[in-house]
Order: structure tokens, then C-alpha cells, then sequence
């Protein structure tokens, strides 16, 4: 049986919703949540190397990062379009310049300074995984990303599949003394991870050397050398990638105002060794493979020639029969045994033995 004082109470509120007035929860006066648009991987606020619970909009976030000491935000971006990135500029306050860089990718490494905004571009790498190498095997996925530091804030703009930052917010978490260097230690954190990835990717293309190198010194010869020219595109991918960051780091580890600050400087030294370490290993793939390369053009530079030497000695072999048929083919009256019974069988007994003796002598010779 129902409690007529209960359903008294809720019509009320009932009656509330139908009409469309506003409830407990939208007093007027009270400003609505915002929330972060899809572009928004993550938006945090670290103070003294802590982050703050929540994930509060971006605005919000650096609207506390600002009234706080030893305070910052870090907001991540995934591939944001222009009405996202301007909104986080007007924010921010980003130069128009940079709000327009950060839209586009496939950015060359580089270090750059705009007022109190640096922007540091880094390639992102992945391995794709493939059953066996193709003509059109895609092995190496690159991207990029862009790290825009201020003053109390970083903004991480990421494009491409490859290159996650989730596990680089995760690891600098745990490093809170790290994290209290500001700004920066993000950068740091940032740049270790994607040499990490270049180390990474540096041991599954180094298997696929490997596996090319074997195919093609082996008996059967069986390597495309098409497949060997998709790999060398793919490592010469992986090179451009790798290769140009070196400049960018090094001048970080020069002592100035606006270069990370001293706590940062050893960490930035290791990455930097790590990064020379990923260079070697790149460049050293580049000439294997320009090597293999060569020498699979020489096998078939050398099976060309045997294939040759082949047709020459069979066309030799064959011409002497012509030869032997072509002159008893005469019919001349005085010709040596045309006129005996068994002169037929003579001339077809000349071809034979010079047949054999001629492919005795090419197979002696290594021609057959």
C-alpha cells in the first residue's frame, strides 16, 4: 500500500521537471561545469611536483595554476582541430604563428623561442608489426609532437597513432622531485620517452636486417629487391626522424635563462646519450642496407651473366648442328658420301658427337 505524504512530497518536485524550472542543481548564479572537448588526452595541475585531484577544463586549470606557488598545468592535446586550438591559444595566450604550427604536422625537429612560449618539435616512432616483408610493408610509423612551454603551463600537441604520452605522465608522476623542476621536467620527460621508442624501434628493424641479410646470402637467393628498397625507404624514414633532434637537444644543454633549469640539466645530458646511442645504430642500419643492397644487385648482375653464358653455350651447340644439316642440305653431286647407303646416318651421327663434345667442353668450363 502507498504512503499518501510521500507522494505528496515528490509531485512537487515532479510538476518541477515537467515545467522545465530549474532544480537544485541549476540555481541561478551558479556558473556550469565545463568539460574538456574530445581533443583533451588529459589536463592536470602539479604543485610542488603533486598533481592536484580532478581534471578540471583547461581554463580552470591554469586559471589555479596561476594563483598557486611552485604551480603548473599540463594540458594534452591529440590531434585538435582549428576551433579547439584556437580556443586553447586565447587561453593560453599563444601567438597566432603557433596556434597554426601546432594545427599542422610533420614538423622537423627544432627548438624555438616566441617571447616567453618555447617550442620544442619532436618525431614520434613506432614498429609496425608485419608477417614477412613486402614491396608495400609499412614497418616504421612516424608522427610528431610539439611541447609549448610557458611560464605555468605545458601543452603537448601529439599527431599521429604512435608516440603515446599516457605512460610518460605516469612514470613523471611517480618522480615528484622531478616534477617540482616545472614545465621543463615535463619537456625532459618527454623527450626521454620518445628516444625510448627510437631505441625500441632500432631493435625490431635491426631483426629485420637480419632476416633480409639471411634471404640473401642464402643458396636459394630468394630476397625481392624490392622488398630490400621498401626497407631502406622505411629506415630512411626512421633516420630523418632520429637524426635531426640531436642539434635541438644539445642546445638545451647550454647554460641559459631560458634553458631548463640546472635540477634538469644531468637528465638532459642522459637523454642526450641515449640519443647519440639510437643515431649510431640508425646510420649503421642505413649503410647495412645500402650494402645488402649492392651485393643483391651483384647476384643478379652475376646470375645475368651465367644465364648468359648458358644461352651463349647452347646457341654455340645448336649452330653446329645447323651447320652440319645446312651443308648436306646442298645436295651436291660431289659431295663426300652423299651417294652411300648409310651417309644419312653418318651426318646425324657427326651432330651428335659434336653436340656431346661441345657440351662436355661448356660444362668443363663452368659455362653449363
Amino acid at each position: 500500500m502507498g504512503h499518501p505524504v510521500r507522494e505528496r512530497l515528490r509531485l512537487p518536485a515532479l510538476f518541477t521537471r515537467l515545467l522545465g524550472r530549474p532544480g537544485p542543481e541549476q540555481q541561478p548564479g551558479r556558473a556550469p561545469r565545463r568539460t574538456n572537448p574530445d581533443a583533451v588526452v588529459d589536463c592536470a595541475v602539479y604543485v610542488n611536483g603533486q598533481r592536484e585531484p580532478g581534471r578540471p577544463h583547461y581554463a580552470d586549470a591554469y586559471a589555479r595554476s596561476r594563483r598557486s606557488r611552485n604551480a603548473f598545468v599540463w594540458l594534452g592535446l591529440h590531434d585538435p582541430g582549428p576551433a579547439v586550438m584556437a580556443a586553447v591559444g586565447r587561453t593560453f595566450g599563444l601567438d597566432e604563428l603557433i596556434v597554426e604550427q601546432a594545427l599542422a604536422d610533420g614538423h622537423r625537429p627544432t627548438v624555438q623561442r616566441d617571447g616567453d612560449v618555447t617550442r620544442l618539435v619532436l618525431r614520434t616512432a613506432g614498429y609496425v608489426e608485419h608477417a614477412e616483408l613486402t614491396h608495400d610493408s609499412e614497418v616504421i610509423d612516424t608522427g610528431d609532437v610539439m611541447v609549448l612551454l610557458g611560464d605555468r603551463f605545458v601543452i603537448t600537441v601529439r599527431h599521429g597513432a604512435s608516440g603515446a604520452l599516457a605512460p610518460v605522465r605516469d612514470d613523471i608522476q611517480r618522480r615528484p622531485t622531478v616534477l617540482a623542476e616545472g614545465p621543463w621536467a615535463v619537456a625532459y620527460a618527454v623527450c626521454s620517452r620518445m628516444v625510448d621508442l627510437y631505441l625500441e624501434v632500432a631493435g625490431h628493424v635491426e631483426r629485420d636486417l637480419e632476416r633480409v641479410e639471411e634471404t640473401v646470402f642464402a643458396r636459394d637467393r630468394s630476397a625481392d629487391i624490392q622488398h630490400i628498397y621498401q626497407l631502406k625507404r622505411e629506415v630512411v624514414e626512421f633516420k630523418r626522424a632520429v637524426l635531426p633532434l640531436q642539434a635541438p637537444l644539445r642546445s638545451l644543454l647550454d647554460q641559459r635563462p631560458d634553458n631548463p633549469p640546472r635540477g634538469l640539466h644531468r637528465w638532459f645530458v642522459d637523454v642526450d646519450a641515449r640519443l647519440t646511442r639510437a643515431v649510431d645504430r640508425v646510420a649503421a642500419y642505413d649503410d647495412l642496407l645500402n650494402s645488402i643492397l649492392q651485393s643483391r644487385l651483384a647476384q643478379l648482375a652475376v646470375d645475368q651473366n651465367n644465364d648468359m653464358r648458358k644461352i651463349a653455350a647452347w646457341a654455340a651447340i645448336a649452330a653446329t648442328q645447323t651447320a652440319i644439316a645446312g651443308v648436306y642440305g646442298m645436295n651436291f653431286t660431289n659431295m663426300p658420301e652423299l651417294g652411300w647407303r648409310y651417309g644419312y646416318f653418318l651426318a646425324l651421327g657427326l651432330m651428335a658427337l659434336a653436340a656431346v663434345t661441345l657440351h662436355r667442353l661448356f660444362r668443363r668450363s663452368g659455362w653449363l
